[in-house]
């Protein structure tokens, strides 16, 4: 059996990868087989070291100082930038700040074999990030700072003599939060610190600030990039037909003509500027977002309420002047192809604007270097003019107040159409479950900012087209369906539905508040009871309440919720049905992005996090 020389918890000094450099590290674990122990340095950093790699404080410090003493005073001072220190710089610039020092002061290949000058590193306190936050949600991930003092004195140094790395195994990085190539030239004219890594991060390729691509990578952008507008027309053009079976597959396609219409482009505008007119004005409050890599923390108007009020009054006002709101229904796709084009010269503009953005404007996973992955993913993360946001502001506006426009003219269209004084008891119950989750989603609308979308993805034509197309244009087939297929409903079937909705919103608001709250506030006396899981990184990821019954409670909502919206169309076809099928597909990709996610930043509080929430959405099945 062989001897531990450091035990779990044991703070000692351990050598950087590639560098004769040594930080101050904490000892997490210690592989009996592999002989390594696995460390975690300041900056959340996991590597795993040979006991060679290794020395304690006390002995480090005291071999320094005596070296200190002996150095030759004409002999230049080099300093590196310990990985823990802390700035208010992205993420990103940290990373390149500590390849530059650690560069300046490894070994270049010429002198492996003759290095004698000392190494000199600083020891400097780090404001630990001590976040909590629940893991889970397609939309997420906030940092609470709460700075605790750190016990190293920031003005000792200690000097080490360099020496050449005889036999040195290899490696294993498990975990970096900064993927910046650490590559320089030794032979550099030396720089400023901070200009060498603004240099160095300008200079990275566009690869190393992406992470892993996704949506089937490169050949999946240009799938999607075609199949997502082709089939959103396919739905419209299906739905329209007097038998929506998809027997009758493929739909007769029109003429090219019918698919545009001048008016309805006109109509598209301006919506989207009475909207963008309501949300640049100075009613409601002004909410923080995420910090961001750079540590900034955006404003946002979250008037979201107010503008679906105004917009119910405009469209009330509307009516009573005469204005025939069954337009919508029967120019549903010139509408939506009105807005396509929109949506693909959004994107256009935001990939453009993404070229001259900096660094650390950009999102980590749309800057994979190839034009159609970023175009689809989006480069910019928060693309703004001034202080409008681009991506906040189709995120919760033009789409989501349309999808409650769009339901109410189908509503007076099946009345219209089929002679009634009101609509059906189905029409009304689309209307008012998706009206709803609307509303309660723009009264709540500062909880968006901690959403995946808002926090992670960038703006590019995978949002833009979600968001001004996908959600107004698709969303809406229920409410098209019973335009001409009506679905008597008795007493029971009302009674059934109506709980159902109830139910599923229920799960749906309480988890997401649970969530929301305990990421804002993982003090607060009311979440005392919450158990959670500490991770690596500060952050803690919650296994009770809602989210200890499940990983994903708020999805188990959403799909009670999809499910009572889906009822009241009947069950003679499978169109209506759309919106359940795909959202079930949506959530479980979703969720595989989540766990990818969460295991690399967490990683064995992840595991044991799973092994403790056994189920992903539904409870016992999945």
């Amino acid at each position: 059996m062989p001897t531990v020389k450091y035990q779990k918890g044991d703070r000692v000094m351990g050598r950087w990868p590639g560098s004769s450099l040594y930080y101050e590290v904490k000892v997490l674990s210690f592989d009996t087989k592999s002989q390594l122990y696995t460390v975690i340095y300041k900056d959340g950093t996991e590597l795993e070291l040979k006991e060679q790699d290794m020395r304690s404080a006390a002995g480090f410090q005291a071999r320094s100082r005596s070296r200190s003493r002996s150095r030759s005073p004409g002999r230049r001072r080099s300093r590196s930038r310990s990985p823990a220190r802390t700035t208010r710089r992205s993420s990103s610039r940290t990373a390149a700040v500590v390849a530059a020092a650690a560069t300046e002061t490894a070994p270049s290949s010429r002198r492996d074999t003759k290095l004698k000058d000392p190494v000199e590193v600083r020891l400097t306190p780090l404001p630990q990030t001590k976040a909590a936050e629940n893991n889970t949600n397609n939309k997420h991930e906030k940092a609470e700072e709460n700075n605790t003092a750190n016990k190293v004195n920031e003005t000792s140094e200690a000097k080490i003599e360099g020496e050449p790395e005889k036999n040195q195994g290899r490696y294993n990085l498990r975990r970096r939060r900064d993927d910046v190539d650490t590559k320089t030239d030794a032979a550099k004219p030396e720089q400023p610190e901070e200009e060498e890594a603004a240099a160095k991060l300008a200079a990275a390729p566009a690869a190393a600030l992406s992470t892993p691509l996704d949506f089937g990578g490169k050949i999946g952008a240009y799938f999607w990039l075609l199949f997502l507008p082709a089939w959103v027309l396919f739905l419209i053009l299906q739905v329209n037909l007097e038998d929506p079976s998809l027997t009758n597959f493929p739909p007769p396609v029109p003429l090219l003509e019918s698919f545009w219409d001048a008016q309805a482009l006109g109509f598209v505008i301006l919506w989207i500027l009475f909207q963008a007119l309501l949300y640049v004005l100075p009613v409601g409050k002004l909410s923080e977002g995420m910090p961001l890599r750079s540590g900034e923390r955006l404003k946002y108007r979250t008037n979201g309420f107010f503008a679906i009020a105004a917009s119910a009054v405009v469209v009330a006002v509307a009516v009573h002047q005469g204005i025939d709101l069954t337009y919508i229904h029967s120019n549903f796709l010139q509408l939506a192809t009105a807005t396509l084009l929109i949506s693909v010269l959004l994107s256009v503009y935001l990939y453009v604007r993404s070229q001259y953005a900096t660094p650390d404007q950009l999102a980590l996973g749309g800057n994979s270097g190839n034009l159609m992955y970023d175009f689809f993913k989006g480069r910019e993360l928060n693309p703004r003019i001034k202080n409008f946001d681009l991506k906040f502001f189709c995120e919760m506006r033009p789409g989501l107040i349309g999808w409650c426009l769009i339901n109410f003219a189908m509503a007076l269209a099946e009345m219209k159409q089929q002679g009634l004084d009101a609509p059906s008891y189905a029409m009304i119950l689309v209307n008012l479950f998706q009206l709803l989750y609307v509303v309660d989603g723009l009264w709540n609308e500062e909880a968006i900012l901690t959403t995946m979308d808002l926090m992670h993805d960038g703006f590019g034509f995978m949002l833009a087209f979600g968001d001004l197309v996908w959600v107004p244009f698709t969303y809406t087939l229920q409410a098209y369906y019973l335009v001409s297929h009506s679905n008597p409903l008795g007493p029971l079937a009302l009674a059934v539905i109506i709980a159902l909705k109830l139910i599923g919103f229920y799960i749906f608001r309480k988890s997401n508040s649970e969530k929301n709250n305990f990421r804002r506030n993982p003090s607060d006396p009311k979440l005392s009871h919450l158990k959670t899981i500490p991770t690596a990184t500060g952050k803690s990821l919650l296994v009770s309440g809602w989210w200890g019954v499940v990983r994903h409670p708020n999805y188990l909502g959403d799909l009670i919720m999809a499910l009572a919206w889906s009822l009241p169309c009947g069950v003679s076809h499978l169109l209506p049905w759309y919106y359940m099928i795909y959202f079930i597909i949506l959530l479980v990709h979703r969720d595989s992005r989540d766990m990818s996610e969460c295991r690399r930043k967490y990683g064995s509080a992840w595991d044991e996090y799973c092994r403790t929430v056994r189920y992903r959405i539904i409870p016992r099945v999945y």
